[in-house]
């Protein structure tokens, strides 16, 4: 069975950054699609970044230019690094590959 285990979420300020890690188990390896999506207070949840199983990166316009996903196979760990956070990149951040969800991490940014 597949399981994916959020971490790295915290208060950060405004302008700062952070690094989400995604522990994936049950699984051979992670090279497969990988996703983070977020959901913000009273919001829908909303994709953020993917990486394929070539390892293409795509991002959501509102942060590109700002996260990067990449992935560590020997870790089986998929990463979001976020720079230059805003209060709007508040909101629990979760972490997907094809049916699976992790629980989630919440990030909040203050002004």
């Amino acid at each position: 069975q597949v399981q994916l285990v959020e971490s790295g979420g915290g208060l950060v300020q405004s302008g700062g950054s952070l690094k989400l890690a995604c522990a994936a188990s049950g699984i051979t390896s992670t090279i497969r699609p990988m996703s983070w999506y977020r959901q913000a207070p009273g919001k829908s949840r909303e994709l953020v970044a993917t990486i394929d199983r070539s390892s293409t990166r795509n991002y959501a316009d509102f942060v590109k230019g700002r996260f990067m996903v990449f992935r560590d196979n020997a870790r089986k760990t998929v990463y979001l690094q976020m720079y230059n956070l805003t209060p709007e990149d508040t909101a629990v951040y979760y972490c997907n590959s094809l049916e699976t969800w992790g629980q989630g991490t919440r990030v909040t940014v203050s002004s």
